[in-house]
C-alpha cells in the first residue's frame, strides 16, 4: 500500500510539474516542437508533416500560420 501511495504521489508531482512549465512558458511556445529535429524520431531525414522543415531547419510553424 505505502508502494501504491508512493507511485501515485511521484506522478502526480510529475503532471504538475508539466503543469506548471505549460502554464508559465512565455507566450506558451516550446522551442523545437517539429518532430523532424529528433534523430530518433525521423530516421530517413524526412520534413516536418506540419510545417514543411528540414531536420536540419528550425520549425517554420509560425511562417505557416502567418499564411
Amino acid at each position: 500500500m505505502k508502494l501504491a501511495l508512493l507511485v501515485i504521489g511521484l506522478l502526480a508531482m510529475g503532471v504538475f510539474g508539466m503543469a506548471v512549465k505549460i502554464i508559465f512558458k512565455k507566450d506558451g511556445k516550446f522551442d523545437k516542437t517539429c518532430a523532424s529535429v529528433n534523430t530518433v524520431l525521423n530516421k530517413d531525414g524526412e520534413p516536418c508533416g506540419l510545417c514543411g522543415a528540414a531536420p536540419e531547419e528550425q520549425c517554420k510553424k509560425e511562417e505557416v500560420e502567418a499564411a
